[in-house]
């Protein structure tokens, strides 16, 4: 039995989860993006008055590792990192496109057997950052960025539905108009659905180096060279 306390600021909501045995106990969220840095130290706050009340200690905290916006995540990290250091507890990393594949898992939407699912995190202009993963969380297709157009997931489209999801599925519709795409709007990541796969990480003992570990940051890639001026 573990409790841990979850935190997720890669996107533009700040939201954190407090579980115990895999049932959440508390969540909290901000919607208004940019607040990151205001909220997310009360709502831990809010946490650890809850167990002090409760005569119950704290196992590990859990932090959304990206990919994500810089700023979330460097906040998000370094509260985990400092709660985790402060109580000598380990800190756990989550992927950020594995709990959005875990939010429509758990969302109960009816999709065919043969659905893989590909979580798109936005980045700039066409650009995401991408995976394909089926349902074990194996991955059907390595996480990357991707520059979108009407090729993009064409081959596995061509065998498998997959549903399109995450805060730069919206970008997808237009261009990838493939009968296999399955878009599920209003999915963002949330510390909630960080729970079952913290739990998964605690169990298996997978704990982050609280002093070399960084985030998995969306960094700016170029599809092509810039032409020079002439």
């Amino acid at each position: 039995m573990a409790t841990i306390i979850s935190i997720e600021t890669s996107a533009d909501v700040c939201s954190v989860a407090l579980s115990s045995d895999g049932f959440i106990l508390l969540h909290f969220e901000e919607w208004e993006s940019h607040n990151h840095a205001a909220r997310l130290s009360g709502f831990l706050s809010e946490c650890m008055e809850h167990l002090r009340r409760h005569d119950m200690g704290l196992d590990a905290v859990a932090v959304s590792m990206g990919p994500g916006s810089y700023t979330g995540l460097r906040i998000g990290l370094s509260e985990a990192k400092g709660l985790a250091y402060s109580l000598g507890i380990p800190l756990i990393g989550v992927d950020t496109l594995k709990l959005l594949v875990t939010h429509v898992m758990f969302a109960g939407a009816e999709l065919p057997d043969d659905t893989l699912y590909c979580p798109m995190v936005d980045a700039r202009r066409m650009e995401v950052f991408t995976g394909v993963y089926d349902i074990a969380l194996n991955e059907v297709a390595t996480p990357g960025p991707m520059i979108l157009d009407e090729t993009s997931l064409a081959d596995i489209l061509d065998r498998n539905h997959v549903a399109i999801f995450g805060t730069g599925s919206d970008k997808a519709v237009p261009v990838i108009r493939h009968p296999n795409a399955l878009y599920i709007s209003g999915v963002v990541p949330l510390a909630t659905d960080m729970v079952a796969l913290a739990e998964k990480a605690w169990h298996a003992q997978d704990f982050l180096d609280l002093a070399y570990s960084t985030p998995n940051y969306l960094k700016a890639f170029q599809g092509t060279q810039p032409k020079a001026r002439i």
